[in-house]
């Protein structure tokens, strides 16, 4: 039997809860929540960041108990294998992969889009127009440039992109914190009128974003093999990174409501830097709230990508994909193929321009809840069919944490139909459309290979490790 390759056991306890967290807090605060706030107040905002927020961590108990239990690399392809067998196991592995993907390919196209804050008439070299947006070589080169670079970070070493994670989360932090004192010492009460709106409409359409802009917490359990931490402690870092962005990004929603008013809102290109600006009396201020977005942007990224290649390595470990992306790079221990391809990728999406933001964070949006779905599923199939399962962290003597995921999971897939307020418009349907055909591809031909795989192999030695 061919011997499996093994990614190096480096990453601290302080690594997983930085990557966890950065991943979280990344560009999606500095861009959208002047939107949030005036979709629906900021009371309202914050309410729908409150109610998804804990919606979303009754998910992550979930993953918390099996991560615990599971310590393996790939995360949900773990869980379902064990849960509901291969099948499950491919879609939820597949489901979460176009989400780490999406949200690679995102920032690819948020960082030139938010370089151009700071240098207005960089756009330079013409090329086309997409929906409207007029795309330039420069433009297009910084999106390209980045994700190689991202890319080149993760190849060298998992360790090493921790440590760059590191630098870069305690920068958006004391960003953040920066804005949260202002909006707390200079914010006005009348600049967040209305505090409610009253529409439910904007209610949703803040809280289906929840989904994305906290999924992040789930890198701990993909990257669960090469953390030399105690199992326990897995799920405890798990929950208390996604508590720390919860109460982030109610802050933040706090700070720009009461530092900027709604007609300026409105009129603004990037809400979030104006508050800084207002808040502070000075346009320096908002230069430093845009360079800690660039930070929030490449932790994403460097987070994401090592997800994402995570999933693909597992997948393909198990001979759901090519083995061609299961190679591990001798000298530095990471999955350098799956790496690559994640990087050469999102390299792409820069060339669609700025209208590919908001089609990557629904069609991503939607995988990662069929994911946390397929999880949730797993996570209740487990307690009742192996109850005396090795559980380090246990999710309650209950399972109602995956009752809860569960509903949370249907309702907010739900909410992406057509006709529902956060509906998807037929880009999105593209995409959603073209990841399934290629994941279709996939699982048809290489059913073969996989359709007899079980955990059972893995099962005695991995609960006696962790017992």
């Amino acid at each position: 039997m061919e011997e499996k390759q093994k990614l190096k056991k480096v990453l601290s306890k302080t690594d997983a809860i930085v990557l966890s967290f950065g991943a979280m807090i990344g560009w999606g605060w500095v861009v959208l929540s002047g939107g949030w706030v005036t979709d629906a107040g900021v009371i309202g905002a914050m309410l729908a960041f409150l109610i998804g927020g804990v919606l979303v961590l009754c998910v992550g108990f979930t993953y918390s108990e099996l991560a615990s239990s599971m310590p393996k690399v790939g995360g949900e392809h773990s869980y379902a294998l064990r849960g509901i067998g291969p099948r499950g196991s491919f879609i939820a592995s597949w489901a979460i992969a176009l989400g780490y993907v999406s949200v690679v390919a995102f920032e690819a196209v948020a960082l030139p889009n938010v370089v151009e804050y700071l240098f207005p008439n960089y756009k330079v070299g013409y090329m086309y127009s997409v929906t409207g947006y007029d795309v330039y070589f420069t433009w297009v080169l910084v999106g390209v440039a980045g994700s190689l670079f991202i890319a080149w970070i993760n190849y060298i070493g998992i360790k090493f992109a921790s440590f760059v994670q590191m630098i870069l989360t305690l920068m958006i932090v004391l960003v953040g914190l920066l804005l949260i004192f202002g909006g707390a010492v200079n914010g006005d009460i009348a600049n967040a009128d209305p505090l409610w709106v009253t529409s439910t409409t904007g209610l949703l359409a803040v809280m289906i974003m929840t989904p994305f802009l906290f999924v992040g917490f789930d890198v701990i359990p993909q990257a669960a093999e090469e953390m030399n931490v105690k199992p326990r402690s897995i799920g405890k870092l798990l929950i208390a990174s996604l508590i720390c962005a919860i109460v982030f990004y109610l802050a933040v929603i706090y700070a720009v409501g009461f530092g900027l008013g709604s007609a300026e809102r409105e009129q603004s290109v990037l809400p979030t830097a104006d508050a800084m600006v207002n808040l502070f009396g000075g346009e320096i201020f908002g230069t430093i709230l845009v360079l800690g977005g660039i930070a929030g942007i490449l932790t994403s990224w460097n987070a994401f990508i090592i997800g994402g290649s995570r999933i693909i390595f597992a997948m393909a470990d198990t001979k759901m994909l090519p083995q061609w992306f299961a190679k591990v790079h001798p000298k530095y221990g990471t999955p350098s193929n799956a790496i690559w391809f994640i990087g050469i990728l999102s390299a792409v999406s820069p060339f669609f321009g700025a209208p590919m933001l908001g089609w990557l964070v629904d069609a991503g949006g939607l995988t990662i809840v069929v994911a946390y779905l397929m999880v949730a599923v797993s996570f209740l199939f487990l307690r009742k069919n192996e109850p005396a399962m090795v559980r380090p962290f246990k999710a309650g003597r209950s399972s109602i944490f995956g009752w809860l995921a569960l509903v949370m999971s249907i309702f907010f897939a739900v909410q992406y139909l057509p006709g529902m307020p956060a509906g998807l418009g037929w880009h999105e349907w593209v995409i959603l459309l073209g990841w399934w055909i290629i994941g279709a591809y996939f699982a048809i031909t290489r059913y073969n290979q996989y359709k007899t795989l079980t955990y059972e192999d893995d099962i005695h030695d991995l609960d006696e490790r962790i017992s």
